[in-house]
């Protein structure tokens, strides 16, 4: 069986090239490790080196270098069609809150054939009639709220990356304050006998308190005076 492992667009396939065509509902255009067999009999795995989703006209490319075009089979569907646009329209939004797959025309709107989706369409106030067609629905944009691993092809990190200095330069200012706090405890502790030898930012601090102590005893026996 050969490989199929990457995807070449309508846009860029050249008829001559096209050695055998393949027929694939919209569910098999859009998931991997599908084994198929082509319109010539071929025997072929969809296992493409980047997950891509296949639309009617692209081509396949295989191990050998044949080229094995997409055609999208005709499904059952319902083509729901409104009086009024607002209803069409309502109706499309609420299909986009279930995730529910849907083509648009400048006439219609196409869903699957289901039971549940019929009665929504019902409770919308639009008309459906079941029809077969290839399926061919809009891409589903997802919003998700900036994970990483979402694959909405923001770049997020530069917004991480602020929050990552924030918490550095929190750390930053905590560290500095143990800091700070353990030179005055060595300051303060110098008359203690531990026997440490305190730093001079400590030394520093003592000094200018009895300095500054000295000076205000210094006026009061000038007062005194």
């Amino acid at each position: 069986m050969l490989r199929a492992t990457s995807v070449l667009r309508k846009a860029a396939v050249r008829p001559e090239r096209v050695a055998d065509t393949l027929g694939l509902s919209h569910r098999d255009r859009n998931r991997g490790g599908v084994a198929a067999t082509t319109a010539g009999g071929l025997e072929i795995a969809i296992a493409l080196d980047k997950p891509a989703a296949l639309n009617d006209g692209d081509a396949l490319k295989l191990e050998d270098g044949r080229l094995v075009q997409v055609r999208a089979l005709p499904e059952s569907l319902l083509e729901v069609r409104a009086e009024n646009p607002l209803r069409l329209t309502r109706l499309a939004w609420h299909l986009g809150g279930h995730h529910v797959p849907a083509e648009m025309t400048a006439e219609a709107l196409y869903v699957p054939n289901d039971p549940a989706l019929a009665e929504l369409v019902r409770g919308q106030g639009c008309a459906m009639t079941p029809v077969e067609r290839p399926f061919q629905p809009e891409p589903e944009v997802h919003h998700h709220a900036h994970g990483d691993a979402c694959g909405c092809g923001h770049d997020h990190e530069h917004h991480h990356g602020h929050d990552h200095h924030g918490h550095d330069h929190a750390h930053s200012h905590h560290d500095h304050a143990q800091e700070h706090h353990h030179a005055h405890a060595h300051a303060h502790g110098e008359a203690c006998g531990c026997g440490h030898d305190h730093d001079h930012h400590g030394h520093g601090h003592h000094d200018h308190g009895h300095g500054h102590g000295a000076a205000q005893g210094h006026k009061g026996h000038s007062r005194d005076h």
